[in-house]
């Protein structure tokens, strides 16, 4: 069911006193659980929970021919599956634009902050490189899937090992690992979403609060660079308004950034 009315009025209404119905402040995260390992079947695997909304990321690698244009590189694939069990807003038909569009944000800020070295993933140029695929898998929708999938990707390739790969016979050996992990860059891409309600700028929003948002901006961030931006929704952002966005969102990755790295 699509927020009501007289709710998306008391929604702003807190908004404009600076609370939320939660409790919480514009600027703050809902709880934030990562648990890693929780698939046996993939190289590396997330459980992200912000909130009631929960996701699985899952890192699976083959061996494949790579792009033209890298002949030197492994090649990089984002998906990202809305499941029906995650809301009664999903029927069983093709998936949403929504998920095109989340797959396509997350792939943007992995792969423009080079944050997997896929230099290194090349077994031999022009013909055999390492295939990653990041799969992302919605459980639970109550609002920023977005965010919750962008730090899913990040902490599953962060724990994912290279399957163990037979040169002579050409066949990966899906169950022994090579030991060698994912090659990637020290600074890790976080991108966090900030939405417009009314006249508030807000970050982690629930599916109310997401359902009324005027316009959404996502950024990714890796060690105080911006690598990619994606506006969302109709409404126009002035100047000031976006200036208060990026130090909204520089304040949010430095918080999500500490909860990552004091993972084992």
């Amino acid at each position: 069911m699509i927020t009501s009315d007289l709710t998306a009025e008391r929604i702003r209404e807190y908004l404009s006193q600076g609370k939320r119905f939660d409790g919480r402040k514009p600027d703050e995260f809902r709880e934030l659980i990562i648990e890693t390992g929780v698939s046996k079947n993939a190289e590396g695997s997330a459980r992200v929970k912000i909130g009631k909304t929960e996701v699985l990321v899952g890192i699976k690698m083959d061996v494949a021919t790579p792009y033209a244009d890298s002949a030197g590189e492994g090649n990089l694939m984002v998906t990202a599956e809305f499941l029906p069990l995650s809301s009664p807003r999903l029927d069983l038909g093709p998936q949403p634009f929504e998920s095109l569009e989340l797959a396509r944000v997350i792939d943007r800020g992995i792969r423009e902050s080079h944050f997997i070295e896929l230099d290194k993933l090349c077994i031999k140029e022009g013909e055999k490189v390492w295939n990653v695929m990041i799969d992302i898998y919605t459980i639970n929708d109550d609002g920023n899937l977005m965010d919750a999938a962008g730090i899913g990707a990040v902490v599953a390739l962060r724990n994912a090992k290279i399957p163990k790969y037979d040169e002579e016979k050409g066949k990966v050996d899906y169950h022994e690992s090579s030991g060698k992990k994912v090659p990637l860059r020290k600074e890790i891409p976080i991108s966090i979403t900030v939405h417009k309600v009314g006249d508030s700028l807000i970050v982690d929003p629930t599916k109310e609060e997401e359902d009324i948002s005027e316009t959404r901006v996502t950024m990714c961030l890796a060690d105080g660079t911006v690598h990619s931006l994606q506006k969302g929704n109709a409404k126009e952002l002035s100047i000031e308004e976006f200036n208060k966005v990026i130090d909204l969102i520089e304040k949010t990755e430095k918080d999500i950034l500490n909860k990552i790295e004091s993972l084992k």
